[in-house]
């Protein structure tokens, strides 16, 4: 199975391949256009993207490093299963973090970010209305790794990102759920108000329920897709 996408798509040749296919790929998965458990073939995918297989074998090891990918020795490449463990870790990760981040956002108010995120809400607004859920993730991801550049920790953007697989795959199965934009609108809504206002308790209690937004329902998400699931 490959990417459900044109044949012969054309990778911009003015860049090396192998990151062009991660990042591709990467979007698939975490998309869920390449589904949890889906087979990858390093032969079809070659073929796919008009390239050697080497590339095509960096991109799925990065994939790997990543836990979204699993290579099987002889017998099969596989999109990883969803590991409910993993991303509790990577949620406890991203909030100690994050908690840090909006504490010194919210004693500084950098007037350039809290511009900038404003005009995400904005867009989130927009999306929400469309419904567009790919690109309301990606704005969800946008006005997160904007706070992170704010101070100056794209090193620790970089570190959250590269766990973030199994979690963010877990909001997108959460993302349809009646109510769950009109939350993460609200959320942010709330998150950019206290950060204006100089309020770091409220901040950092409003990102603290943010990111808990979809670990509440995990039991639900996984009964109602047991098959994309590790078991334990």
């Amino acid at each position: 199975m490959g990417l459900p996408m044109k044949p012969n798509i054309e990778l911009d040749r003015g860049r090396h391949a192998a990151p062009q296919l991660y990042e591709l790929l990467r979007a698939q998965i975490v998309s869920l256009a390449l589904e949890p458990g889906a087979p990858l073939s390093r032969v079809q995918l070659s073929a796919e993207f008009n390239v050697s297989q080497t590339p095509v074998r960096e991109a799925l090891l990065k994939l790997t490093e990543e836990k979204l990918v699993d290579v099987f020795p002889q017998a099969a490449t596989r999109v990883s299963l969803i590991d409910i463990e993993f991303a509790q870790e990577t949620h406890f990760l991203r909030r100690a973090i994050e908690l840090e981040i909006v504490r010194e956002l919210a004693l500084s108010r950098p007037p350039q970010l809290i511009n900038e995120l404003k005009v995400l809400l904005s867009r989130h607004e927009a999306l929400r209305d469309k419904p567009d859920l790919a690109g309301f993730s990606q704005t969800d991801e946008a006005f997160h790794r904007c706070m992170y550049q704010a101070v100056g920790r794209d090193g620790l953007w970089s570190l959250v990102h590269s766990r973030s697989g199994h979690i963010d795959r877990l909001r997108r199965l959460h993302l349809p759920a009646r109510g769950k934009l009109e939350r993460i609108i609200s959320d942010h809504a709330q998150l950019l108000a206290a950060i204006e206002r100089a309020d770091v308790q409220q901040a950092q209690e409003a990102l603290r329920t943010h990111l808990s937004g979809t670990l509440e329902y995990v039991e639900k998400i996984r009964q109602a897709h047991p098959q994309y699931f590790t078991r334990r």
